[in-house]
């Protein structure tokens, strides 16, 4: 059997780490918004190249709070119109509605899968405030050519940094190009932790004591309320095994990226489209994404042969009930690219014996 990702396996190398960490924060006696929190937002921060980093409780959170945040600053209002690519995880689009805002949803680069410049050019109206960069699979946006655009039309950017942590453009790293950016940390990801956190960075001041003030029940000083804020932040536990992880998460992305060249170099296979990659360190593989216009026979092939392999993502957020309103909006792409993508094992343990295998196994699906 070869797993999708075996987490149980990544963190085994850093158990004694990790309980190291965890017998730390249980003999510390304090919990909640600590010094493991407060250490970690000051190393995810100078990871990232950002001046803020604030905790909070997922990935999720992490977004619905920076756009609720800007709202709270009078930057935002109800109604006002975002920009954001038609294929993302359905979370992307959840933390606009969730505030009110309105998703305009724009097909993304047929290579890549993220915001094209040109099509979202041609998505701004005068409603249009914000732009959601999604970096998925863990390859980053072209950022330069969104915040040039941004920069002209006055827009904000919210990176959705959810899969890339660590992924970059010249040297400059997802997380501190656009006026903020959101980042989850699902025990999958690359950095992830023993259970759900998140975090949101940015270089605004404001914004980061806004966002801190709202997952803290709308509070900035004890007892005292300026919003109707919610609570959303991240724990003392969980942020001691970020930090644990943060540690080696440049080693395991060196991992990812050789698990990827090696798939890249050896498929082989007209009936497989691999992933477009631009600069090839741009990109931390938290997912390797092929496209396959017989998916679903690729995916019981390989089953039946032990090997797991997820779809991200089976249904397009326009074609999901929670927005029944948009059944009738139609995005060729974005729906073809749903009905064919498939996850390959990428995890940073697979060995070259699992690799060779699975590969094999796709070749001889077209033989």
């Amino acid at each position: 059997m070869v797993p999708f990702l075996d987490l149980k396996a990544i963190n085994a190398k850093y158990r004694e780490e990790l309980v190291a960490a965890a017998t730390r924060v249980i003999d510390s006696g304090w919990y909640i918004q600590g010094i493991e929190v407060k250490a970690f937002e000051q190393e995810f921060a100078d990871y990232c190249g950002s001046k803020h980093c604030i905790g909070v409780a997922n990935g999720l959170d992490a977004l619905t709070l920076t756009l609720r945040a800007w709202k709270e600053m009078g930057k935002l209002k109800e109604g006002d119109e975002v920009i954001v690519p038609a294929n993302t995880y359905i979370a992307s689009i959840l933390a606009i509605t969730e505030n009110r805002l309105k998703p305009v949803l724009v097909e993304p680069d047929e290579a890549t899968f993220n915001l094209c410049p040109e099509k979202t050019a041609a998505a701004i109206t005068p409603n249009t405030k914000a732009i959601v960069a999604v970096h998925l699979y863990g390859q980053i946006s072209p950022m330069p050519e969104l915040m040039k655009l941004a920069d002209k039309h006055g827009l904000l950017v919210l990176e959705d940094a959810a899969q890339a942590h660590g992924a970059c453009i010249d040297g400059r790293k997802a997380g501190s190009w656009g006026h903020a950016a959101g980042f989850s940390f699902y025990p999958g990801k690359n950095l992830g932790a023993l259970g759900d956190a998140g975090a949101v960075t940015t270089d605004d001041e404001d914004l980061a004591r806004t966002i801190r003030a709202l997952g803290n029940y709308g509070s900035h000083k004890k007892y005292e309320n300026l919003y109707q804020g919610v609570n959303s932040r991240l724990d003392e536990m969980q942020a001691a095994m970020l930090r644990i992880k943060l540690r080696h998460l440049d080693e395991e992305i060196q991992s990812r990226r050789k698990v990827a060249e090696y798939y890249l170099a050896r498929i082989d296979n007209p009936s497989i489209q691999l992933p477009s990659v631009g600069k090839r360190k741009s990109h931390v593989w938290h997912l390797f994404v092929v496209r396959c216009e017989q998916r679903d026979a690729l995916q019981k092939h390989l089953a039946e042969q032990g090997v797991q392999t997820l779809i991200h993502y089976p249904i397009a957020p326009h074609q999901q009930s929670a927005y029944s309103e948009w059944r009738s909006l139609r995005f060729p792409l974005t729906e073809k690219i749903h009905e064919q993508v498939l996850s390959l094992p990428t995890g940073p343990l697979i060995d070259g014996d699992s690799l060779k295998y699975i590969v094999g196994l796709i070749e001889d699906i077209a033989r």
